[in-house]
């Protein structure tokens, strides 16, 4: 059987432009020469190119940066920014330090949106925008790490971008006078993009399109068929797909595109070893030879040749695979393409997560529809309903749903669920609608928010609702006094949110498929959750440390509630801030922590509201969930064990709780101990903190850490309020 020449592809660089480093892959039958236009000035290009092809008559292939974004500029060429810190990005080319830096095309900073995800140099830096304005945006760093000049940033959402820049029409220009005929179309993204690079390149033009995104990945078959040759950018692609696709897609690729007429060349990681060593490993050998026998027309080097210490002995060694190859060859196998999943390894509850949020452009469709107010804390369970937090719920129990809640802490399905979630209304509102009804849900000043497919309205007794829901029908409860106060008329439907409520804290704020995107770019699988709504002291910082090492888990979420506060709790600004001091002083394991809001209210509702906020840390990804001593108690109205029992009673629930007792510091031993078992072990109360500092007094490092009460004296000090009045 004969056997296709194939085509090596060799990048030059810093590495390779020189006489000995040319000479050499011309001799080892190189096809093509690639400039990377990424890394190439544009006011160096013509001297470039004339330096090689005074020295080799191999064809030289301009690679253009094309809808791509990259970091700029920076004066010591990189920079490194810690985790949980934030910083400045520009549209203008910025020097670059660990407060702020640019990105390239500059108009890319316009485009960026609050909550959008940016991983940096294949995610040696993953941050979130939490803040935008015309020419710059505030990143929160999620993983910190050290960012390079002109290094790939990918923003996980979609972007408009030309399909080359400035820079490449310009470039494109120079090479056709210097009678350069090969172009390759980075991030092709459409058949219409190919069109527009031929355009620029002329008649007789090779262009070689890469397929390197998601867009480009689905649109291949019309890609192929306006192109010259598919250049599979595996480095790239595995950004947007799961890396254990890469070998599949790679036949698929190359399959199909054989079919529309179009030769193929794959690129990444051949040979990543050589960049610093004389001698590839084997399963650099072994990818090689099995690319091949995919039916691979070419192979490129990029970073072997153009950067590598040892680009001539690269180019031998693919030789020499290409040589052994000629032995056999093999085909290639279908693969169903499918997104890179955000999802560790729990499952949401119910199986997947719910997203009922409304477009702009769907606004007007329901802006004359009759409209409701209904409580702030109401609004707040819509917003936790459509980002799916309270999955697998969709909208307000029916009476139904409610009773099988309170009667059996499952829902009618029989999945666990033990939080009522009801909106209640006024009476006449509840008297004039029915099933069938849409109805706009408004905050007390009018403010459009939600709507609300009503499928039922009821009526509930109080009294009889708070006995089943919190054991007691005392008006010292603060959910009895709360259920007593919104009157026994409800509706119950789907909802779908419009404009969330304002808030000051959401930069922190990480919707549960955003949460699972982060832990699975930290690579966790198993993650631990703490709730919260308190300043953090000693006794958290202990239970929360000692729940990573009994749980073996990756990492630790720490989310506290920063929706409605109770008056004199601490206010959440004031919580928020005083984890991220410790967080700013390296006091928890590097790495190991994500601080995130939980825009919700307390429910006082002690074993039901211990589980219920377990399920909705299950929906956020995590594995294990941290149950204090009185769990979202009140007062002495739930006995101390009596979450455990209920999770004992629900079983197996998809996350497991890690139940700690009252936690105190014996001095004797200078640990963190459970007060029951340690006689001499001093308590830490939460009572004696806030009296501590509302006066203003020092409290003792082993009881809160001095860098968190410096942060409260300093507030003191500015006459800010420290409790919820």
């Amino acid at each position: 059987m004969t056997i296709k020449k194939v085509e090596l592809l060799c990048t030059l660089g810093p590495a390779s432009l020189n006489d000995r480093v040319i000479h050499c892959l011309e001799r080892a039958g190189t096809s093509l020469l690639r400039l990377n236009l990424s890394h190439t000035r544009l006011e160096d290009l013509e001297k470039i190119i004339a330096f090689i092809q005074q020295r080799t008559p191999v064809p030289i292939c301009l690679d253009t940066e094309g809808a791509q974004v990259r970091t700029g500029p920076l004066a010591d060429g990189r920079i490194s920014v810690r985790e949980n810190r934030f910083l400045t990005v520009r549209a203008r080319p910025a020097s670059g330090d660990p407060s702020s830096f640019s990105f390239y095309p500059p108009y890319i900073v316009s485009g960026l949106r609050v909550s959008d995800f940016i991983s940096i140099d294949f995610n040696a830096v993953f941050a979130q925008v939490v803040e935008k304005g015309e020419d710059e945006a505030t990143l929160r760093i999620l993983t910190g790490g050290e960012i390079g000049q002109n290094k790939a940033v990918t923003v996980q959402r979609a972007l408009d971008m030309p399909p080359m820049t400035e820079k490449d029409i310009a470039a494109i220009a120079i090479g056709r006078r210097a009678g350069i005929r090969h172009f390759a179309l980075s991030f092709a993204h459409r058949a219409a993009d190919v069109d527009a690079i031929r355009s620029e390149a002329g008649d007789g033009a090779f262009i070689i399109s890469k397929i390197e995104c998601l867009s480009g990945l689905g649109n291949l078959a019309a890609i192929a068929g306006k192109s010259d040759a598919i250049l599979i950018d595996r480095g790239d692609l595995s950004r947007e797909v799961p890396i254990e696709q890469i070998p599949a897609l790679q036949k698929m690729i190359i399959r199909k595109a054989r079919g529309h007429g179009a030769k193929t060349y794959v690129a990444t990681n051949l040979l990543e070893s050589m960049t610093a060593a004389p001698a590839p490993t084997r399963a650099e050998v072994n990818d090689i030879y099995n690319t091949l026998v995919d039916g691979a027309d070419g192979l490129v080097l990029a970073a072997e040749t153009a950067i590598g210490r040892y680009p001539e002995s690269c180019a031998r060694m693919v030789v020499r695979v290409v040589e052994q190859f000629r032995r056999n060859r093999n085909g290639a196998q279908a693969i169903r393409v499918r997104p890179s999943s955000p999802l560790p390894e729990v499952e949401p509850h119910g199986g997947r997560l719910v997203r009922r949020t409304m477009e702009a452009m769907e606004e007007a469709e329901v802006a004359d529809l009759p409209a409701i107010a209904v409580g702030d804390e109401e609004l707040t369970d819509v917003e936790q309903i459509a980002r799916g937090t309270f999955s697998p719920l969709q909208g307000f129990m029916d009476r139904e749903t409610l009773e099988s809640v309170l009667q059996h802490n499952r829902l009618p399905c029989g999945l666990a669920w033990t939080m009522p979630v009801v909106l209640p209304v006024a009476g006449d509102a509840a008297r004039r609608l029915g099933k069938g009804d849409r109805v706009l849900l408004t905050n007390g000043q009018g403010s459009l928010h939600s709507v609300i497919d009503v499928s039922e309205t009821f009526t509930f007794d109080a009294a009889e609702l708070s006995r089943l829901w919190f054991g007691t029908e005392s008006p010292r409860h603060a959910g009895v006094a709360r259920i007593s106060s919104r009157g026994d008329h409800f509706i119950a439907g789907d909802v779908t949110l419009i404009h969330p409520l304002p808030s000051p804290h959401r930069r922190y704020d990480l919707t549960p498929a955003q949460l699972r995107t982060v832990f699975a770019q930290k690579g966790w699988t198993t993650v631990v959750a703490f709730h919260s709504r308190n300043l953090v002291h000693r006794a958290h910082e202990a239970i929360q440390i000692r729940a990573l090492e009994r749980s073996y888990a990756d990492g630790l979420l720490i989310n506290p509630v920063v929706g409605i506060a109770r008056r004199g709790d601490f206010l959440p600004r004031l919580v928020l801030d005083g984890y991220q001091a410790m967080l700013d002083y390296g006091v928890y394991p590097a790495g190991k922590v994500v601080l995130s809001s939980f825009i919700t209210y307390p429910r006082f509702a002690g074993p039901r509201e211990a589980v219920f906020t377990a399920l909705c840390r299950k929906n956020m990804g995590c594995s294990h969930f941290i149950v204090g001593r009185d769990h979202s108690g009140v007062g002495n109205f739930y006995d101390a064990d009596a979450s455990r029992a209920l999770f004992e009673e629900l079983g197996d629930i998809g996350i497991e709780p890690i139940f700690f007792e009252a936690v105190g510091y014996d001095a004797q031993s200078e640990r963190y101990v459970e007060i029951r078992s340690c006689d001499t072990a001093r308590p830490i109360s939460g009572t004696e903190i806030r009296r501590a500092l509302m006066a203003g007094e020092s409290l003792p490092n082993w009881m809160m850490r001095s860098e968190v009460q410096d942060l409260v004296r300093a507030e003191r000090m500015m006459k800010h309020p420290l409790f919820q009045e």
